[in-house]
């Protein structure tokens, strides 16, 4: 998290130096290296709103904080960050990434998205009957696969039991126990050829043969419906923590505000009140809407979803986050297109889909730069690659070279035998297992064609597009601030635990308690109630005695909480009058609370330990202004003065 954060803020600050800079136009040099006004401009109109500072926001003010984050930059070159191997991977990683919002092709990626979200519209319900055979099998296999489940399809198609069918001849792992059942599903949850065919097959009626990367499948259809909507809960959780000094268990808990519920309180008061999801309980407990399948949590989904009227609630039930009690609060129609069209463009391009898309992107590489195919390689390879390469341990430089000749050109890019005969030793171990020599050329060269075309062009695009060049730029400079900030600042105050310590006792007076109670609060559904708890309590009675006698399985009528609170803790009544013993009756909302202060624990100094996060956060800001200072003094660095001066001048009018 701490490096998506950081790189949101360097991108604040990061821009490319432009394409065809001018002298006239420097504005500062550090080390003799110039820094161009255009750059400081575009940073400077495109981050204004988002500095809170008021006295960063002048162009003098503003100046500060990007020399600052330029010579964090100069730092990182000068410690050579940039060739570190796990920086070069996380780039390389975001660059193809990145890339592909300009390589893929937008009409074929458009026409999959538009097909991908109707498709979701509707669920479908189906069983198929797989013959395997693999992608890369020999012809004689592939046709006997081919010839077994057209003969099977002919059975099905004339009336047979399917489900029989399925189990005495299917190669499905489990198809015997399921029939080949698959349940509903709907766009994007199959492999596409498989998809397609279930959404071309009519309800009880058998699908055409259909290959995927499993074998040769056929499906029968047995429903369609539309597909199932969003909902919008609100929720009750409770939960334990480890530094939870509260006395009561989290089951006990839920189960008394389940029986307030019945009694007729209301859920948005309970779950302000009890609820430990403080994000949600702010909110009376509601959450942002969600679909099947998004949680982390299936119990949650499963209740939620079993719920059908507005405002019906569950049963109290436990999930791996804590106690819970869920309402429903609204089912959603399916969101429009527009709104969905980002997740669907990056299911497309993501998923197995992207073979369309490739192929198109091949094509239209090959068009702009002009594509020749060299001299025929695969009988060549065939005879060349040892019988290794089927073991995946294939090593080029332990056999003799390959010709020296050229596979295809791209543009002006010649691609060798070589560079094929290292791509095969480089992917052997991510690729299928192959029985003979042929179908592994023939597949891993319709990969290798494709990297290569795609990393010709990604080659270009930071000469052609200005937006990607920016955009490629900002990462790459934000990367090697994250490392550089890794090393210098953050594993440094880790590891400095004495010098966290002084730092800690030299700033003492920033860590302190307000003021805190010792207390038990009574929270009673009626001031009768609160009454009747307030005499127990000034009677010596414990809490679990007074829980005893005034709760019941049927009834719940206080609810007790125990522990260390600040004075201007959420739990404690508006208006509470802190001194020691029992309190007046306070209605809150319908809520009757009388507490008993057993200790008033005055204002103190915290220890470390108690703000161990917050100092560290602290210790880590006060390395960070003392290394700042030392890399001023470190870089010489000239600002021109008549650039800056008209700067200022132009942001004034």
């Amino acid at each position: 998290m701490k490096r998506y954060c950081l790189l949101f803020l360097i991108l604040v600050f990061n821009l490319p130096q432009g394409f065809s800079q001018k002298k006239n136009d420097v504005l500062l040099t550090i080390n003799n290296d110039p820094v161009y006004v255009s750059e400081f401009k575009r940073v400077y109109k495109k981050n204004l709103d988002l500095v809170k500072d008021e006295s960063q926001k002048t162009v003098d003010g503003y100046l500060k904080l990007f020399i600052d984050y330029k010579l964090k930059i100069a730092e990182a070159y000068e410690q050579e960050l940039h060739k570190q191997t796990s920086y070069i991977e996380e780039f390389e990683k975001y660059e193809e990434q990145l890339s592909r919002n300009y390589i893929y092709d937008t009409k074929v990626t458009d026409e999959l998205v538009v097909e991908g979200y109707e498709r979701s519209l509707e669920e479908i319900e189906a069983s198929h009957l797989l013959i395997s055979v693999n992608y890369n099998a020999s012809p004689q296999d592939t046709l006997k696969a081919y010839n077994t489940i057209k003969k099977l399809r002919e059975r099905a198609v004339a009336g047979e039991d399917f489900t029989e069918l399925v189990k005495n001849n299917s190669t499905e792992p489990k198809a015997r126990d399921r029939g080949g059942y698959l349940g509903y599903f709907t766009a994007f949850a199959m492999v596409y050829p498989f998809e397609t065919a279930a959404y071309n097959t009519p309800v009880g009626q058998i699908s055409e043969i259909v290959r995927t990367q499993f074998g040769y499948h056929i499906i029968k259809v047995t429903d369609r419906r539309p597909k199932g909507k969003e909902i919008s809960v609100s929720h009750i959780m409770v939960t334990e923590k480890d530094d939870d000094s509260r006395t009561f268990k989290p089951e006990e808990r839920i189960q008394e505000i389940y029986q307030l519920l019945k009694q007729g309180q209301e859920f948005e008061k309970l779950a302000e009140q009890y609820s430990d999801d403080k994000n949600s309980a702010v909110r009376g407990g509601k959450l942002k809407k969600f679909s099947r399948g998004s949680l982390r949590s299936v119990e949650f989904e499963e209740k939620a979803f079993s719920l059908e009227e507005e405002g019906e609630v569950t049963e109290p039930f436990k999930s791996e986050f804590g106690w819970h009690i869920v309402r429903l609060d609204k089912y959603h129609s399916i969101p429009p297109f527009e709104s969905l069209k980002p997740e669907l463009e990056k299911k497309v391009k993501d998923g197995d889909r992207s073979k369309i898309v490739i192929s198109a992107i091949s094509n239209k590489i090959k068009d702009k730069f002009g594509f020749t195919k060299g001299e025929p390689f695969k009988e060549y390879f065939v005879s060349y690659l040892p019988d290794d390469v089927l073991k995946r341990s294939y090593y080029y430089d332990s056999i003799p070279p390959v010709a020296d000749k050229t596979i295809f050109t791209i543009g002006d890019k010649v691609v060798k035998f070589e560079d094929f005969a290292r791509y095969i030793e480089k992917k052997q171990k991510r690729m299928l297992k192959y029985k003979d020599k042929d179908p592994l050329v023939v597949g891993l060269y319709e990969e290798f064609e494709v990297d290569v075309l795609k990393d010709f062009y990604r080659a270009k695009l930071e000469e052609e597009n200005e937006e990607y060049a920016s955009t490629i730029d900002e990462y790459r400079n934000g990367l090697l601030i994250f490392d550089l900030m890794d090393k210098n600042i953050w594993q440094r105050a880790k590891e400095d635990s004495l010098g966290l310590q002084k730092y800690f006792e030299a700033n003492r007076d920033q860590y302190k308690w307000g003021e805190r109670i010792e207390a038990m609060i009574v929270a009673a559904t009626s001031e009768e109630k609160a009454q009747q708890a307030l005499e127990m309590i000034e009677a010596g009675k414990t809490e679990a005695e007074i829980k005893d006698a005034m709760n019941s399985e049927e009834q719940v009528n206080v609810i007790i909480t125990a522990g260390t609170f600040e004075v201007h803790s959420r739990e404690l009544p508006k208006g509470f009058e802190i001194k020691k013993g029992v309190s007046e009756i306070y209605n809150e909302e319908g809520s009757f609370v009388v507490i008993n202060i057993t200790e008033i624990i005055p204002p103190g100094h915290k220890e470390l330990d108690e703000v161990r996060g917050k100092a560290l956060n602290d210790f880590q800001n006060h390395l960070e202004t003392e290394w700042i200072n030392s890399l001023r003094n470190k870089f010489e660095v000239e600002v021109n003065n008549k650039s800056l001066k008209k700067l200022k001048k132009e942001f004034k009018s």
